[in-house]
């Protein structure tokens, strides 16, 4: 289970970091230090993680009724939902994570996270 985490984490971080570089909205800082980007990375990978797994499945099941409605759609809406929430927590912590705007830069980069993580989590050799 832990290394299903850690894995999900790994791939959470590449499509972070791959939604930063697509999407102008979304950025990691402006620091020089690559080993300080890469471990602001990780931090907001981890927090991605925890976020999808805790709260993404209760924001899943009470906009259901639009899921439905959109025929899946809307799971685009919720994922930009936690990237901004993702946005927020860090913040919190301090943490150079910013996303700019709900529309455009959130739903960009929620559409851009989640081909990337299919498409690396096809790679996945425990799954």
């Amino acid at each position: 289970m832990l290394v299903d985490f850690a894995i999900k984490t790994v791939i959470n971080g590449i499509a972070l970091w791959i939604a930063a570089w697509l999407v102008p909205g979304i950025a990691f800082g402006s620091s020089p230090d690559t080993w300080v980007v890469v471990r602001t990375v990780v931090v907001v990978a981890l927090i991605f993680g925890l976020i999808n797994a805790f709260v993404r499945p209760v924001a899943k099941i009470l906009s259901l009724p639009l899921i439905i409605l959109t025929l899946g759609l809307f799971v685009f809406v919720v994922n930009a939902l936690m990237l901004e929430l993702t946005s927020w927590v860090a913040e919190q912590f301090s943490l150079p994570f910013h996303v700019d705007e709900f529309f455009w830069d959130a739903i960009l980069g929620s559409l851009v996270i989640t081909f990337v993580s299919m498409v690396l989590s096809s790679f996945n050799p425990r799954d």
